[in-house]
Parts: structure tokens; C-alpha cells; sequence
């Protein structure tokens, strides 16, 4: 029987409206250093032991699953069309013995992290690295041209460069190979799939560079509109707008990195910022392409769930992250969103137009921010954390589509605990899951589990959480 599109919203709707009464189901994400590279260059999961242990510590406490990243550069590392997802047989094997579930985020981005002790992380396959070695375009850039390989630049999401594959091509043979591996887990273990879409999985530009030097709390960040391939479709946008000049570059006066609002022509409100009409054509662009990227990525994903979710025996959820981008909320420009592709402005909602694509494809929204206080914040620079999660809440109300939570910053106070609890309670918030950011050592500390594991018991049973 086929169903009108009235006929799903009231659905959704109906969906909606019965989670508020359930329970929040909390995952765990695994650490950062899960997955290592031994000295053969293959990837292989560290601590298998010490994993176990956590595991199984964690279903005691009333955990109800695990966050694992499935990393595009361990699965598909060094060659086209090769995947090799035995780690992730044996992981996710380990994880459904333990009677836990599983939301797996397919991250196509690299976390590659580099200090004083070396270099550490995944990064993206080897295969994309060589081809970055030759055309450095295939990533986002900056005005200076400085590049970095953590994530594709959606301009070549239609190009083929990738030995005859475009963008789009890679992450969706990606996604397919997955789901034909995983099929029996899908929908009984598996119960959320999110997608990645930019840096840190994240539906963003990548702004906001920390790590190498380029960029620090709490700047406003730079455009990263300047491969050639986004450069030579700004050029098509701005002949079609009958604008041809407005084709040549990005904002020329839109600071730096590090730039504070004040002072920065483009994000005030003169006759040369952000209100211009520059001003609007390049950030409707700008953030136009990246729900452009975004809708092409999940429509792939929503097309290849679709089985599950109409399969009354299994329950799973397609899920897509966007970045807490909370300072400067509180100016008019807000220049750290504009610059991470966020059109959200005192005058625009910028948020709207991401919940309307994701309630398209029925995918749920994947917010951080869930611990922090307005008040914990310097006034200086203007942030709302609280701001920017009454503004989430509110577009997807308005759109019907689920909440998914997260923390931002480690977080084991019993005051860190219960803000979380009273944001996936809130009457307004619809919060379908929590991801608590993330595992680690200190988590098992005597004085943080005490804190954690009556938080995660209230978070399963819906009981009013007290200070005791």
C-alpha cells in the first residue's frame, strides 16, 4: 500500500509524539584511540582485553549501547572497491555478546591528530591521500590556499577524480558494502546509523582548523570555499545571478581565523557585510551547497534503510550530525556559523533548512551542547550554548524529526549530569538517544562512576533525577 506524504508526516508526528514518554536510550562512544596501525601498516583494535572488561562494566550500569566509528581509511585503506571489514566483524560481534546495541557512524572524515609524542589517528584511505599528493583541490581550502585532508571538499562530490568514481560514488559503494556485510545487524543490534558529511562527521565546513596552529577559541573563523572546484561553481552561481564579478573570490573582507567580530567589515551591517546583496548571494551559496551535499549523501543512506525500517522486527534510525557552533551567538552575524556554513543570522534561521532536507529522508538531527550552561561561558565572546539548543529544539518540532544528543566536553559532575538529563527531558526536546562523549579511563574512576552510573540509570528508567 503506498503512502501519501500527509499520511508519513502524521505518522512521524504520531512517533514523535509517543517518544516523549520513553525512556532515553544512552550510548557510549568508544575512545579515540580504539584503532591503531601496527608495524605492517594494517589497522588493528588496541586494549582488546581492557575493551572487554569496560564492556561489560558498562551493560552493568544500564548502558544501553555503544557509538563505534567505522572509519572509511580502515575499511577501504588501501585500495579502490577493497573493503576489509574484519575489525568491525569482531568488534561488533563483541559488543552484541555483551548484550549491548550499537550506533555506528560511518566517518568518512580523518582524525588524524599530531603532537609532541608523533602522529596518531586514522586517516583517510591511502589510495585518497595519493591522489591529494597530485591535486590538492580535492579538499577544502582556505583563502591562503592552505588545505587540509580531513575531509573531501563537496566540489568534487560530482567530479570524477577518484580512479574514475566521483565523491558521492565512493561514500555510497561505501555504504552499500556495509549494509551487505552487516545485514543481520542492521535493525537488531545496529538501531542508529549516522552519516558523515564533513569534518568530525559533521554537516560543516571546516572553519574552524584546531590542531595545526590555525585557528583557536574563540575566532571567527574562515570561508573554505577556495578549491578550484567550488571556486568554478561560485563562477556558474554568480553568471547565473547576472553577477559575474561576484565569482572572482569569497568575502575580501572578512577577516581571519582568529578575527573577532568587531572590526570585520563583512559581518557587520554596513553597505559591505553580510545584509549586502554580496553579502546574501554568497552565503546563500555557500550554505545552499552544503545541504546540497548533505541531501545527495542521505538520500543514498535513506534509500538502502528502507528495507528495515519496513520491516515491523527491526528498528533503526538514519542520523546526521551538525556542529554546537555556540559562540558569537549572540551578535547579529553570527560569524563562527556563517563561516562553518550555517546561514543563521539574527535576521535568517539558518537551522530550518537542514531540519526540512533531514525530515525528507525521516533522518533524526545529532546535536551537542547538551551539558553547557550559558553561564559557564565568557561573556566576552557572546555565546549561547542554551541559545543554540532552544533554536534546534524549536526547527525540529517544527519539522518533525528526532533529537539525538550529545556532550561536547567530558563531563562527570553530578551538575554536568543533571543539565544532560534535564535537556533530554525537556518538555520541548524530543530527544530520541544520547551519545555520552566519550570512554575512557576516567570514567571508571571511582568518583566519576559513582556520578555516572546513577545518571545512567535514571537516564534508562525516566525518573526525576536528584542530587543525592
Amino acid at each position: 500500500m503506498s503512502c501519501s506524504m500527509d499520511d508519513r508526516e502524521k505518522s512521524r508526528s504520531t512517533i514523535l509524539e509517543s517518544s516523549r514518554q520513553k525512556r532515553v536510550p544512552l550510548y557510549v562512544m568508544m575512545p579515540v584511540d580504539t584503532f591503531g596501525i601496527d608495524a605492517s601498516g594494517s589497522p588493528r583494535i588496541r586494549k582488546i582485553k581492557a575493551l572487554t572488561v569496560s564492556l561489560k562494566a558498562l551493560k552493568l550500569a544500564g548502558v544501553h549501547g555503544i557509538a563505534v566509528e567505522v572509519w572509511w581509511g580502515i575499511v577501504e585503506r588501501f585500495s579502490p572497491l577493497a573493503y576489509n571489514w574484519s575489525l568491525y566483524e569482531k568488534l561488533f560481534q563483541l559488543i552484541s555478546q555483551m548484550g549491548l546495541k550499537l550506533h555506528v557512524a560511518l566517518s568518512f572524515h580523518s582524525n588524524r591528530r599530531t603532537s609532541s609524542s608523533g602522529s596518531g589517528g586514522v586517516s583517510l584511505p591511502l589510495w585518497i591521500l595519493e591522489i591529494g599528493e597530485h591535486n590538492k583541490d580535492i579538499y577544502y581550502q582556505d583563502q591562503n590556499g592552505f588545505s587540509n585532508d580531513a575531509y573531501l571538499t563537496l566540489g568534487v562530490d560530482q567530479i570524477p577524480v577518484f580512479c574514475g568514481r566521483t565523491a558521492i560514488q565512493c561514500y555510497e559503494d561505501f555504504m552499500f558494502s556495509f549494509f551487505n556485510k552487516f545485514d543481520s545487524f542492521i535493525g537488531n543490534v545496529i538501531e542508529e546509523i549516522s552519516v558523515g558529511l564533513g569534518p568530525s562527521g559533521e554537516l560543516r565546513y571546516p572553519a574552524h582548523p584546531f590542531g595545526d596552529g590555525r585557528w583557536e577559541f574563540p575566532g571567527i573563523g574562515e570561508f573554505q570555499c577556495y578549491d578550484k572546484y567550488m571556486m568554478e561553481d561560485l563562477r556558474m552561481a554568480a553568471a547565473q545571478e547576472g553577477k559575474p564579478q561576484w565569482g572572482d573570490k569569497g568575502p575580501q573582507n572578512a577577516g581571519y581565523y582568529n578575527s573577532l567580530p568587531s572590526g570585520v567589515p563583512f559581518f557587520g551591517e554596513g553597505e559591505e557585510g553580510f545584509l549586502s546583496d554580496y553579502g546574501r548571494f554568497f552565503l546563500e551559496w555557500y550554505s545552499g551547497r552544503l545541504i546540497q551535499h548533505a541531501d545527495a549523501i542521505l538520500a543514498k543512506a535513506a534509500n538502502m534503510l528502507k528495507k528495515y525500517q519496513e520491516n515491523k522486527r527491526t528498528t533503526v534510525i538514519l542520523v546526521a550530525k551538525i556542529g554546537g557552533i555556540h559562540w558569537w551567538y549572540w551578535t547579529f552575524s553570527h560569524p563562527a556559523e556563517l563561516t562553518s556554513g550555517y546561514y543563521n543570522t539574527a535576521y535568517r534561521d539558518g537551522y530550518d533548512p537542514i531540519a526540512l532536507m533531514l525530515s525528507r529522508h525521516g533522518a533524526a538531527l545529532h546535536i551537542s551542547c547538551l551539558e553547557m550552561l550559558d553561564s559557564e561561558t565568557s561573556p566576552a565572546y557572546l555565546c549561547s550554548p542554551e541559545g543554540l539548543l532552544e533554536q534546534i529544539r524549536t526547527v525540529s518540532k517544527k519539522r518533525t524529526i528526532h533529537l539525538i544528543g550529545r556532550n561536547t566536553n567530558e563531563q562527570f559532575d553530578k551538575a554536568g549530569l543533571c543539565q544532560i538529563y534535564a535537556n533530554c527531558y525537556h518538555p520541548k526536546a524530543v530527544v530520541r538517544a544520547f551519545t555520552f562523549f566519550r570512554m575512557n579511563d576516567k570514567i571508571f574512576r571511582v568518583e566519576n562512576w559513582k556520578n555516572f552510573v546513577p545518571f545512567v540509570r535514571k537516564m534508562s528508567t525516566d525518573l526525576v533525577y536528584l542530587e543525592t
